[in-house]
């Protein structure tokens, strides 16, 4: 159903009104990518620890066989995307976990091992093993389903849930029933008109899942504001969605767990908008991981001219490339080619007027000002202390800033200084803990050599004072 009235919206503070250029790549369906002659896997596609390779160079693999094993909590594995020569150890013909179509008999914890196993991260960009999500430790009663895609271009997400409604929904019962939660809201943008009426019809007859129609507004997609819009919470600083028994996951996610739970489908695959005025067919492709940007421009019928920009993800919060020979990784969800007028010069900063423009864009309710002023100085205790983490750069204050500060730069580079010194901080305490075990260590050994001298002496003391034999008598002249 689609929840509008009487369903109540609440607002985030600040956000923007964005030029929407989504209509250049959503006129045709989703397009297959053909086989390109070389795929990349890289080890690192989410955050955590690396995967380890479980395979040798030269072995052959099956589509969907793991060629690298995740290492502790937080990671996750990778999964051949494609059959060729690369790295394994035999070739298997059959699926590396048994299917569930009856997922309502599972248990959570099969859930949660399979969605593991599948190697599935969270697909609308910050690439968080879905598997923890699925353990969350307490009551759930919300989950929500981030169908905002609030970033100018891209559109993965919307054609995900217009073509492939059924199979998103499938994946959203799944994972309600992993959660035990009790109701699912799926936040969809009033500019996908689309995408509402396709996940509405899927979703009818689950009177669980809610359809809310939301309004367009930068950054809705982002977890805490999309949270604060449709329940009218906010996630506390430098706390999770899960304080507020929430869970929050997107629609591609999602339908990669119930692939996975109901068809033993690993993560190998997914959908990419492939964009902007430089490309000469902007559209949307179902992908596998590992092939070459490069490809995807091609399969798009190339560029149209120099792109002034090559970005992977929206022109909010994206990374420019700085070439097209790097592999598309589970957390790609847009290659973004900007005409050259399009990209214009940063103008030089100049300071601060304390106009006070970035605070009132600020979605999360900080003082960018002030953050900058803190970043620039390396006084990053101060910048903490104004929860510099609560920041999820979305360049809002950037976009206003008349003064044209890159104010999200000082803030990564803040954060960044923090994250290393915190790190060596570490590696210095682990160092300390080492050089004081040793030296108690050491201590230990030489109390127990001077214990064991001391026994030695007293023994030789006590054996020297013991009374002497008495001599024999002489015998009678």
């Amino acid at each position: 159903m689609i929840a509008q009235a009487p369903f109540r919206l609440h607002r985030f503070h600040g956000g923007l009104h964005l030029d929407d250029r989504k209509a250049l790549s959503t006129g045709t369906p989703i397009a297959e990518v053909p086989l390109p002659p070389l795929m990349v896997l890289p080890l690192t596609q989410h955050i955590g620890g690396a995967a380890k390779p479980c395979v040798q160079v030269g072995d052959r693999v099956r589509r969907g066989q793991t060629v690298a094993h995740a290492q502790g909590v937080v990671s996750s594995p990778v999964h051949a995307p494609t059959s060729g020569r690369i790295t394994a150890i035999e070739a298997l013909d059959t699926p590396e976990w048994a299917p569930l179509p009856d997922f309502a008999a599972a248990t959570p914890a099969q859930i949660r091992d399979i969605a593991r196993a599948a190697g599935i991260v969270g697909l609308g960009g910050a690439a968080f093993p879905s598997a923890i999500k699925l353990n969350p430790g307490r009551v759930v009663d919300t989950l929500i389903i981030n169908g905002a895609e609030c970033e100018p271009y891209i559109s993965c997400d919307q054609m995900l849930m217009t073509e492939q409604a059924d199979e998103v929904v499938l994946g959203i019962q799944v994972v309600l029933h992993a959660l035990a939660a009790p109701r699912c809201l799926v936040g969809i943008e009033d500019n996908k008109p689309e995408a509402i009426r396709a996940m509405s019809r899927a979703a009818e007859h689950d009177a669980r899942i809610s359809v809310v129609v939301v309004p367009t507004r930068y950054p809705q997609g982002g977890e805490k504001q999309l949270i604060q819009t449709l329940t009218g919470l906010e996630v506390p600083s430098e706390g999770l969605p899960l304080d507020l028994g929430i869970v929050c996951h997107n629609p591609g996610t999602v339908r990669a767990v119930g692939r996975a739970v109901c068809f033993a489908e690993p993560l190998i695959e997914r959908i990419i908008t492939v964009t902007g005025e430089a490309i000469a067919q902007p559209c949307n492709l179902r992908v596998r991981l590992g092939t070459l940007m490069s490809h995807l421009v091609a399969q798009a019928g190339g560029f149209t001219d120099t792109p002034g920009r090559v970005l992977m993800g929206g022109p909010m919060m994206g990374f420019a490339l700085p070439a097209l020979d790097v592999p598309v990784i589970k957390a790609t969800n847009c290659v973004l080619a900007l005409a050259p007028e399009q990209v214009r010069p940063t103008p030089e900063a100049q300071p601060c007027i304390r106009c006070g423009e970035c605070v009132t864009v600020c979605p999360a309710r900080l003082l960018p000002q002030q953050l900058y002023w803190h970043a620039r100085a390396r006084e990053f205790e101060a910048a903490e202390d104004l929860n510099l983490f609560d920041c999820i750069e979305c360049g809002c204050c950037a976009m206003v800033c008349p003064s044209h500060i890159p104010l999200v730069q000082y803030y990564r580079f803040a954060k960044t200084e923090i994250h290393a010194a915190e790190a060596e901080k570490r590696l210095a305490d682990a160092a300390r803990q080492r050089h004081e075990a040793r030296l108690a260590r050491i201590e230990r050994e030489e109390r127990a050599k001077e214990e064991a001298r001391a026994r030695k002496k007293a023994a030789l003391a006590a054996k020297t004072s013991a009374p002497s034999a008495s001599p024999a008598t002489p015998p009678p002249a």
